[in-house]
């Protein structure tokens, strides 16, 4: 093999997924032989045994890289969105290997890592970068939390019953007041997560564009809307309780009435590295099974 165009890979997985810890370490050992020094993600290096390896936070990964690293995920789509959101501020990029289904972002198949993962550290891959969402949350004018997300943001009601009661700002202009379940705010990425469970648009991921999606709006005239990317949005909430609002659906936080979220688009981007001739429509056609429709074989 030609002389590896990255000289560090940080290893993540997903510690609960069976037989993990095994893969892990063929791929470390993999990688190792391959002159790429492997370091192991701690929190992966805590739940898997992976001895004689070096480990380290994302964190620590992200401020130490110089351009020769990348982050090798073991596991589905939510473990890769998770390593984003930590790797994107530093320009870290990702390839994702799927230890069960493949996913619309870890399409590496586990059966076929080692031929994947030798064009690609060859130099031979598909480099990709994904809109990263950014928000606060606002009370009386202070900043009280701070997310980032590579999906959505989603504020929604968090008691059982009720609806929401949302005004929506853009660019300091009121678009529409609206009464539902909830407001999903995703990015291109996030367009084939739960926007699209909820009736919105597939938005292609190299779009520059946000979609805003109703989550069972009380009226049938709150329909789903694209905006441009560089847009501000700023989301009050009416209602004087049970609200929240969450990103990735990963970290929460609870809402009172008077409270905004804004969100932009932030200056970074998720970068990912998908195999050689991979193909955004050939996914689309595997996980929703467009394939079956149209009879073409992948």
């Amino acid at each position: 093999m030609s002389h590896p165009v990255f000289q560090q890979a940080v290893l993540i997985g997903k510690p609960q997924a069976a037989g993990i810890s095994r893969t892990l370490a063929d791929i470390a050992a993999w990688l190792a032989a391959r002159g790429v020094e492997p370091v192991v993600e701690e929190q992966t290096a805590l739940l898997c045994e992976l001895p004689g390896y070096a480990s380290a936070s994302l964190r620590a990964v992200g401020r130490g890289a110089a351009g020769g690293v990348v982050g090798i995920v073991i596991g589905g789509d939510g473990t890769m969105l998770g390593a984003a959101r930590e790797l994107a501020p530093w320009g870290v990029p990702l390839m994702g290997i799927n230890s069960g289904r493949l996913g619309f972002v870890t399409d590496i198949a586990e059966s076929s890592w080692r031929e994947a993962l030798g064009a690609m550290l060859a130099g031979h891959f598909e480099r990709e970068q994904r809109a990263v969402l950014a928000g606060q949350v606002v009370r009386d004018g202070e900043v009280i939390y701070s997310g980032i997300a590579i999906n959505d943001v989603v504020v929604n009601r968090s008691g059982a019953t009720g609806l929401v009661e949302l005004r929506v700002d853009v660019d300091g202009t009121p678009m529409y007041a609206q009464r539902a379940d909830g407001l999903i705010v995703a990015t291109p990425t996030g367009s084939t997560a739960y926007a699209m469970s909820a009736g919105g648009p597939i938005l292609h991921p190299s779009l520059p564009g946000l979609v805003l999606v109703p989550i069972a709006a009380h009226t049938l005239s709150n329909r789903p809307i694209v905006l441009p990317d560089q847009v501000h949005i700023d989301i009050e909430v009416a209602s004087r309780s049970d609200v929240g609002v969450n990103f990735d659906m990963q970290h929460f936080a609870d809402l009172l009435g008077g409270d905004h979220i804004r969100l932009h688009i932030a200056p970074h981007r998720a970068v990912f590295l998908h195999p050689p001739r991979w193909s955004y429509f050939a996914t689309l056609r595997k996980k929703l099974r467009w394939h079956e429709v149209l009879g073409v074989e992948d």
